[in-house]
């Protein structure tokens, strides 16, 4: 009688479905892409507890779905879904202590944790009633009941493994040293940043402060500057540095993310705004000080997007600009920053590759489809890849900002590019993972429009001409080289690195002595 009731509990069998759909859009979404959790050295703990959670989810739905499980199996079932609360609840106090959950997974936690306890509320009458009859199991069937949830099971099963894993890889992961720019940019300079709290300058400024410069950072929001190592000085304006400060160098690389997508009007004029806007209050700032306390160079990010779509060719700095929204924006950057020469400024426009790194970039997306075994090259593959790695970069704008032959364009990508496909390739064996899925030409291009035809099917191959020319030496050149260094890391490393610096704890407006 129950089994009946139980197939015919329509409620039910639709809570059940969209704890299934919340409970995979959380887990892929926010988990592997977002948050890229598998990824982050401190999340062993809450991958441990989200293996545990999916296991019993994994006997749930199983059980649900093939079994009709009485007397102590039913009482089983019952514990497991108490036991399910209790690991939630552990769950939410780890996170918590952890990391900052985005918006949108503390949305859908709510939303899981309501229609969980629907589901207790439906299914624990029948189980209590299985549970006072004989111990059994008895085969039962409810068709696409029964498919829905083997599915369930079998994903859960997979993704419980996965954490497993990854909880017991997290304590191999270890963030590395910040790169020592002592013989780079010896001496002590005060250097004003914009975009600190950003994905390079947030590695600029903690390598700064270590090697013992004195940094000043333009942030537009107060609330991510507590990331940012101390000592740090934070202002929102170029009106608080006083006008008796000596500022040394300025480095520009505060902007609207190029990689939002879709490329609209609007986000068009975003993108370019974003990085106009200050660089031109920049050169406002530097004209209202004493000649004698202008910056001596300002390095302004650009991007290699300058250059267009250039198929085979080998570029360097002597090349111009190519066609597109990219090298258009590109080009009015560096427009911009050729104007403070007439104040005296040696002014270098770094135009950067992609920026690989586990910790955050284009290598920390692409990582978890790769990781999964679901990686593959872009489009055709064969298009050429200029980038650099996050330090090569930190140590290149020091070695900019102390090289005097360095002006104007500076090409900023590692001497070795190499073409999508062995990209793919050195990446999924990097990973030790299979690289088999390609993604068609027609789904970046009608999918993504301009920008996926510019950033993901463009080809690039970028010389670093003048960075070799000025003595500069990579540290990773080859892509080879930089794979092993961010995910060939060993847990007996681990002691051999840098303790955490202390963090930013100046209030906004607050200065150290300048």
């Amino acid at each position: 009688m129950t089994a009946t009731l139980i197939a015919e509990n329509t409620a039910l069998w639709v809570l059940l479905a969209f704890q299934i759909a919340m409970g995979g859009f959380d887990v892929i979404v926010h988990h592997e892409i977002t948050e890229r959790l598998a990824w982050k050295p401190n999340a062993g703990q809450e991958l441990a507890l989200h293996a545990a959670r999916n296991a019993l989810y994994a006997v749930l739905f199983g059980g649900l779905a093939w079994l009709r499980p009485t007397g102590l199996a039913a009482g089983a079932l019952i514990a497991i879904l108490l036991i399910e609360i209790v690991i939630t609840l552990w769950d939410f106090v780890e996170e918590d202590q952890t990391r900052k959950l985005p918006p949108t997974e503390r949305v859908l936690h709510t939303l899981m944790a309501i229609n969980y306890g629907a589901i207790c509320a439906c299914a624990l009458p029948f189980l209590w009633a299985w549970a006072h009859e004989a111990t059994g199991l008895a085969v039962v069937n409810y068709g696409l009941g029964t498919a829905v949830l083997s599915a369930a099971g079998v994903g859960c099963l997979g993704f419980a493994a996965r954490d497993f894993y990854t909880s017991r890889r997290a304590a191999t992961l270890y963030e590395p040293p910040l790169p020592r720019l002592g013989a780079l940019l010896p001496g002590r300079r005060c250097i004003l940043v914009t975009g600190a709290t950003g994905f390079i300058g947030a590695r600029l400024t903690a390598s700064l402060t270590a090697a013992g410069h004195e940094v000043i950072a333009l942030v537009r929001s107060p609330a991510r500057a507590g990331s940012l190592t101390a000592p740090v000085t934070l202002v929102t304006s170029l009106d608080q540095i006083p006008a008796n400060a000596a500022v040394d160098a300025v480095v520009h690389l505060a902007g609207e993310p190029v990689a939002n997508w879709p490329w609209t009007k609007r986000q068009r004029y975003r993108i370019a705004r974003s990085r106009l806007k200050i660089a031109r209050d920049i050169g406002i700032w530097i004209k209202s000080r004493p000649a004698a306390l202008r910056p001596a160079v300002v390095v302004t990010a650009s991007a290699i997007g300058f250059y267009g779509e250039r198929g085979e060719e080998s570029l360097s700095e002597a090349d111009g600009t190519g066609k597109g929204f990219a090298a258009r924006s590109c080009a009015a950057v560096e427009r911009r920053a050729a104007s403070y020469r007439a104040l005296g400024v040696r002014a270098a426009s770094l135009r950067i590759g992609l920026v690989l790194s586990v910790w955050g970039g284009p290598l920390a997306r692409m990582i978890p489809a790769f990781d999964l075994g679901l990686g593959g090259p872009m489009g055709h593959g064969s298009q050429w890849m200029s980038w650099i790695g996050r330090d090569d970069l930190v140590r290149l704008i020091a070695h900019t900002i102390s090289c005097l032959d360095l002006d104007g364009a500076v090409n900023a990508t590692a001497p070795g590019p190499v073409r999508n496909a062995a990209f793919a390739a050195s990446l999924g064996k990097a990973l030790h993972r299979p690289v088999f899925l390609r993604v068609p030409d027609f789904v970046l291009r009608y999918g993504l429009g301009e920008m996926g035809t510019s950033l993901l099917l463009g080809s690039a191959r970028v010389m670093p001409a003048k960075a070799l020319a000025s003595g500069f030496s990579f540290e990773t050149p080859a892509l080879e080289d930089m794979l092993r260094s961010e995910l060939g890391r060993m847990a007996g490393a681990r002691a051999n690195t840098l303790a955490a610096p202390p963090r930013a704890a100046l209030a906004m407006g607050e200065r150290r002595s300048l």
